[in-house]
């Protein structure tokens, strides 16, 4: 069995699609891969979920019958990865430093996107052309004056 390395007490509403259950968190999880799996914990009843985290909202599709849930509920929700926090490769913060661009000024959906459209990258030369786009489009970097 995998241990847990984060527990996150969540509330939510219930929807339903095609395939079925929505847990709808209020709270977006941060931090947190998507698609991976996690255990929620309703009340007696611990259910595998499936986490699916979009730029502000994140949803849990249980892997399992849920038992019957209030339109609003609360939980716990385990998650045995932990949060992976996103690390700004050194070649993007270097070209960011050199053009005197803040890379630290991306909210983290910015941050995701740019990170996952450089991670993509299948050449040196499309990674290249990647951080070019990427730090043409970040805002000036103004330190503060102390």
């Amino acid at each position: 069995m995998t241990s847990t390395n984060e527990t996150l007490p969540v509330t939510g509403t219930t929807r339903r699609d095609e395939h079925g259950l929505l847990l709808v968190l209020e709270q977006h999880v941060e931090g947190h891969d998507t698609f991976l799996t996690g255990r929620l914990d309703l009340g007696s009843k611990s259910v595998p979920v499936r986490i699916i985290s979009f730029d502000d909202v994140t949803v849990l599709r249980p892997t399992e019958a849920v038992p019957a849930l209030a339109a609003h509920w609360t939980a716990v929700l385990h998650l045995p990865h932990g949060a992976r926090p996103r690390r700004i490769p050194a070649d993007l913060t270097e070209a960011a430093r050199e053009r005197a661009r803040d890379v630290d000024a991306l909210d983290p959906a910015e941050l995701r996107y740019a990170l996952t459209f450089l991670g993509e990258a299948t050449t040196d030369a499309i990674r290249a052309a990647r951080i070019e786009a990427i730090v043409s489009a970040l805002a000036p970097y103004h330190p503060e004056a102390a």
